[in-house]
């Protein structure tokens, strides 16, 4: 791959009941390496969650295989292209959730929420703001990065504490029309059937999340960037990568000073950077949940 060929970027899911999960494995990776493609591609029982970035040919190519999987066929991306390659290494998980909420009775591709669509969403801000609310639910270290206006903010650490979190305001939701979002869709999958559960009936999810809107309304009624997961951290709502420092121990949003930093520098939160100065920490060894508990 040379500098001048075009990067794409593709991000897309599917919760379908899978088995043979090995096999699957070992096909993917014999393809993204045939393709040259790096990015990761997580396989579980409950369905597929690809991230994967190449020259806009070789992304063509994977996308015309995963064609031919009856499994896989028509899975709907979003994509954008890259000035770099946006990931290091090319990963392929066995996981036991494409995305982990520890919820089993919740199945996806059995039931999920009602969808609404980016330009639905732009005109409830614009024609009746007042006649629902919205509800982030990604971690507070993507939040940091945007979020919509007017969003309620779950204090989430990781997408697990979901169930526990949505309990706690469910009697504020009830009643009330209830928007959900995430980065590209998939949380929210999850998240609406267990809000159902809950006796929240009137809720949504706002379909290919926020990526989908930035590329079909832009930034109106979105405040900051959105956080992705790959090396270009941020993108902005015309989907070009941003400049953003995360904490190196616990990925919290960082500012202005640490955005001077060399790129190839560790840096960290205040939080993090207190704690490690007290002798009774080890170093850079301490884990994430030792660290910046707050």
């Amino acid at each position: 791959m040379t500098k001048n060929q075009p990067i794409v970027h593709i991000a897309g899911y599917r919760f379908i009941p899978l088995d043979d999960l090995a096999h699957t494995r070992e096909v993917l990776k014999a393809k993204c390496k045939q393709f040259k493609l790096k990015g990761t591609i997580l396989l579980s029982s409950e369905g597929i969650n690809i991230m994967l970035a190449g020259t806009g040919e070789d992304i063509s190519r994977f996308r015309a295989y995963l064609q031919t999987d009856p499994r896989f066929k028509g899975i709907q991306y979003k994509i954008n292209r890259c000035d770099e390659m946006p990931f290091a290494k090319l990963y392929i998980k066995l996981k036991k959730e494409i995305i982990s909420m520890g919820c089993e009775e919740i199945e996806p591709y059995k039931k999920t929420g009602k969808r609404i669509s980016p330009q639905e969403l732009k005109a409830l801000y614009e024609q009746h703001p007042n006649d629902f609310v919205i509800v982030d639910t990604r971690n507070d270290y993507e939040v940091a990065v945007g979020s919509f206006d007017n969003a309620i903010e779950l204090p989430l650490k990781t997408f697990r504490e979901f169930p526990k979190i949505i309990k706690q305001v469910r009697d504020e939701l009830k009643n009330k029309k209830v928007i959900t979002f995430c980065t590209g869709g998939v949380r929210c999958e999850k998240a609406t059937p267990l809000m159902e559960n809950l006796g929240i009936e009137d809720v949504y999810q706002l379909d290919g999340g926020i990526l989908a809107y930035f590329e079909q309304c832009g930034g109106e009624h979105y405040h900051g960037d959105c956080y992705v997961f790959d090396e270009r951290v941020a993108v902005n709502s015309k989907l070009e990568a941003v400049p953003h420092r995360l904490c190196s121990n616990c990925q919290a949003h960082l500012g202005i000073e640490e955005h001077r930093r060399p790129l190839k520098e560790k840096v960290y939160c205040h939080a993090c950077q207190t704690l490690l100065l007290d002798a009774s920490i080890n170093p850079i060894n301490s884990t994430k949940e030792t660290l910046c508990k707050t």
